[in-house]
């Protein structure tokens, strides 16, 4: 892979710094609940046929297995090579030059109580000829609680209010839009933002990554607060029924809609670390 620059480098000592310290306060939690699970991290590499050293880059795969927890995968990757000649024309800026740079944080938890809500979160920065920045995050209960609802969506549109007026209602928007299963005609949680391609070249570049920081910082914020107020709740057999049955859309969304799981998989990502958001369990009846 050829040397990153700058700004490279840059957003990928941020995502790999968020991992440790996402990392870091999961363990905390189990701690609190009389667990020592852990974070087992498996390093990974991408080869790269266009590439004179044969090196595509790779990442880091990081799941812990815990009493609070029951799976969560916390996963940083740093990308680079060209695209296929049939995915490119679908990225901007690879039409005609399919050479690509991707770095990123991407992190899925399913929780062992169903009162505690599953989450996703990912942020990324990516360079063709173009240079951009995406990612989000989004709540997704299995029995929802309404204050939970509003205080994720109170920390997020917080962090937009920091950089832009109109980025919350626009992106949470787009997150009720993307998250969403038309078969079922149902959404796949209680959303969150969503954002992608977001023009970061030359001067764009500090306030789009500020932004996108902010995300980061937003959720390492929120979630551990969440976790905390609902781990201890007692449940059911019907709850456990109900985070099954939720499980079962979850799964259907990731392999039919999303974009990072077809992303990974056209660029030859580690296929463990792009279906590490898939729960332990599930069931459709």
């Amino acid at each position: 892979m050829q040397p990153l620059d700058d700004q490279q480098q840059a957003a990928r000592d941020w995502f790999e710094k968020l991992r440790d310290r996402i990392c870091a306060a999961f363990e905390a939690i189990e701690r609190e609940a009389g667990s020592d699970a852990s974070f087992d991290y498996t390093s990974w590499k991408r080869e790269d046929a266009s590439a004179p050293d044969g090196n595509g880059g790779g990442g880091t795969r990081g799941t812990m297995k815990g009493k609070v927890f029951e799976k969560v995968g916390v996963n940083v990757s740093t990308v680079g090579g060209e695209f296929s000649p049939e995915f490119a024309p679908s990225i901007p800026g690879a039409e005609e030059d399919p050479r690509f740079f991707a770095t990123g944080i991407s992190l899925v938890a399913h929780m062992a109580n169903p009162h505690v809500p599953a989450v996703h979160m990912n942020t990324r920065f990516l360079t063709t000829t173009k240079r951009w920045f995406g990612g989000g995050a989004d709540l997704n209960p299995a029995i929802p609680y309404e204050d939970d609802t509003e205080a994720f969506h109170a920390r997020l549109r917080a962090a937009c209010a920091a950089h832009d007026a109109t980025y919350y209602d626009k992106f949470k928007k787009w997150a009720d839009d993307y998250f969403y299963l038309p078969h079922r005609q149902v959404h796949r949680g209680v959303g969150g933002i969503f954002y992608d391609r977001l023009d970061a070249a030359g001067e764009l570049f500090e306030p789009q990554f500020a932004f996108t920081r902010d995300v980061g910082e937003a959720f390492l914020d929120i979630f551990p607060q969440i976790v905390r107020k609902r781990m201890d709740n007692d449940w059911s057999e019907e709850d456990m029924g109900a985070l099954l049955d939720f499980r079962g859309r979850y799964v259907e969304f990731n392999l039919l809609y999303d974009r990072g799981t077809l992303f990974g998989l056209k660029t030859g990502g580690n296929v463990d670390a792009i279906l590490m958001s898939l729960p332990p369990l599930a069931r459709w009846q």
